[in-house]
């Protein structure tokens, strides 16, 4: 592919090496996308965090040529406002280290034209623990781990402990996970353009779609809430136990238009999953705050699998018909059929389901709770 400009780049070799390649690239695909475009930049980043003798730095180098092809305009969380100058932005500061980050990604969403980009880093944890030494030593990194976990991830998530949160930190070294951090992008109006790990840091290449949504109660506790499709059509929440990264919901789109469905039907290679939330899915535990829905009657045990309005769509016309006529379940038709989890096994089961419930609407909830249990505790059936 040949890149204009791409020769007349210069002092690109005082950059890190593994930043070279994505730096070229970004510019080179976004220089070829068009006039919304061509008001683009790249980042510097010079962050500290808890490890003092931890520093990083990025320059932000591009020859004459190129200063006056894009424009750039650096903008950082201390700036008391962002004049509405016309121009895409970068942020020098690491995102882990903004005090307000959702307020921050609403105020550059509002200086910015639709089509305008934002550039940025931040540090997730994983590639936090790959760095500090306390991560390597045997007896001591469980402890450091869930001190982290419960000071720099829970604290700023709950309204009382938030406020020694900030006290303590100044709002400096948040644990961010790759989910999450995309997550507040998409939810404040962007769309994710590029993101890659360089360095111990991910980079990402962020476009203005449309104005923030303010959501002002994020989910982050440990039970969730889901829209659901129910009968006649109508939108309900169905309640789980969290196998997500916080802001997860907001990027169901992305992931399916980078990796589509998996054979079980759900997201293929989906990293907003936590490592817990795996084992809870593949026993069905994280489904048994389900069980209120069933209470207040928006579901019941046995049933098709409550569903997202984004995958409803993609289910065949006749049993979206078919579908709507009952309420979704708890126990899915696969697996009192002991089908396999792909899409097709899953369908093809719920449509044997849903006509057999048609003929016969009193006996066959019994009738599939009973094989259904026969299946998971005999045949040591699990979900996908």
């Amino acid at each position: 592919m040949h890149v204009q400009g791409h020769a007349n780049i210069t002092g690109l070799k005082t950059l890190p090496t593994l930043f070279k390649p994505w730096f070229v690239s970004l510019i080179s695909n976004l220089t070829m996308e068009g006039s919304t475009f061509f008001h683009t930049h790249v980042h510097t980043t010079q962050h500290s965090d808890l490890a003092s003798d931890v520093k990083m730095s990025l320059p932000f180098l591009l020859d004459e040529q190129l200063r006056k092809r894009f424009r750039f305009e650096k903008h950082e969380p201390q700036s008391k406002s962002i004049p509405h100058s016309g121009t895409s932005r970068y942020c020098e500061t690491r995102m882990n280290d903004v005090r307000r980050i959702n307020k921050y990604l609403e105020e550059v969403n509002e200086s910015l034209e639709i089509g305008q980009l934002f550039i940025g880093s931040f540090e997730t944890y994983r590639a936090r623990r790959n760095r500090i030494t306390y991560y390597r030593i045997p007896l001591v990194k469980h402890v450091w781990i869930a001190s982290e976990f419960i000071f720099l991830r829970i604290f700023p998530k709950v309204p009382l402990l938030k406020q020694v949160y900030f006290a303590t930190t100044g709002g400096k070294g948040r644990l961010l996970s790759k989910a999450e951090m995309l997550g507040r992008l998409v939810c404040c109006g962007f769309e994710i353009v590029a993101n890659q790990s360089i360095g111990g840091m991910t980079w990402f290449a962020a476009k203005k779609i449309k104005a923030p949504s303010y959501d002002k109660n994020p989910s982050y506790g440990p039970i969730f809430k889901m829209r659901r499709i129910g009968k006649g059509g109508r939108i309900f929440h169905v309640l789980k136990f969290r196998t997500m990264h916080p802001y997860s919901e907001y990027l169901q789109d992305y992931v399916l238009k980078m990796n589509g469905y998996a054979e079980s039907g759900k997201p293929a290679d989906d990293f907003r999953l936590t490592p817990w939330g795996k084992f809870m899915r593949r026993y069905w535990l994280d489904e048994l705050p389900q069980l209120i829905n069933v209470l207040s009657g928006d579901m019941k045990l046995v049933g098709v699998r409550p569903v997202s309005p984004r995958y409803f769509q993609d289910i065949p016309k006749h049993l979206q018909e078919l579908r709507v006529t009952q309420k979704p379940g708890c126990i899915p038709p696969y697996v009192a059929l002991d089908r396999k989890p792909s899409v097709e096994g899953v369908l093809k089961a719920e449509e044997e389901y849903l006509t057999e419930k048609k003929q016969n609407p009193y006996f066959t909830d019994t009738r599939y709770f009973f094989r259904a249990i026969y299946n998971i505790i005999v045949k040591r059936k699990r979900s996908a």
